[in-house]
């Protein structure tokens, strides 16, 4: 049983990421809805804000049942939980920087996935080195953020160039406008670079 308990401080953590990714999710749905007409009602906003940290907060849980049988499966929902967040700061800051500047291809989309997947990778450090991999040294760690840098690195180049080879070579399909292409581009992305983001992480960055 006492591996099923779950602390307040993750539960706590789950309810504050899960607000955090509806927060940037909205940012999303506002500039891809401008292009689909996206039939979304504002009033909605306010229960995304409710939904998604309803739904961090009940994986917790569920995690937290199942990492008796399988103890990694907690780590991973952690993980999980840390990437959607990063995801949702990529595409919101993404999203934000086409909105401003009104362009979603060429030169500038690099530009702008660079920038915001830069963000994400910020974010990613401190969550989880402090919440996922519980690593209590100091906030850069000798040689500790170095490897961050060089794993970082190679998920930029995954993240990045699939996401600009999807976007600037395929370009936009089956009659897809740039702003959603953009954004499917970003999302594939994400697939892309998942799983060496958790290696990485796990085995070279915060191992104990």
């Amino acid at each position: 049983m006492k591996n099923r308990i779950i602390s307040k401080t993750d539960l706590n953590l789950s309810l504050i990421i899960g607000f955090l990714i509806g927060l940037f999710f909205l940012i999303s749905v506002r500039v891809i809805g401008m292009e689909i007409d996206l039939p979304w009602d504002k009033k909605w906003d306010l229960s995304l804000l409710i939904i998604f940290p309803f739904l961090c907060f009940l994986g917790m849980v569920v995690a937290s049942f199942l990492k008796e049988r399988f103890l990694m499966i907690y780590q991973i929902a952690k993980f999980g939980l840390v990437g959607a967040l990063n995801t949702f700061i990529d595409f919101g800051i993404l999203n934000t920087a086409i909105i401003l500047v009104e362009t979603a291809s060429g030169i500038h989309f690099p530009i702008f996935k660079g920038i915001s997947f830069i963000a994400a990778a910020t974010n990613s450090y401190f969550w989880n080195k402090h919440w996922t991999f519980e690593k209590k040294e100091s906030l850069f760690a000798s040689g500790e953020f170095a490897k961050f840098i060089a794993v970082t690195f190679v998920g930029f180049l995954l993240n990045v160039g699939s996401a600009s080879l999807i976007v600037n070579i395929v370009g936009p399909q089956y009659g897809i406008g740039e702003n959603l292409w953009a954004n499917i581009g970003a999302f594939v992305a994400v697939f892309v670079a998942f799983i060496w983001n958790f290696i990485g992480s796990k085995l070279i960055v915060f191992k104990k």
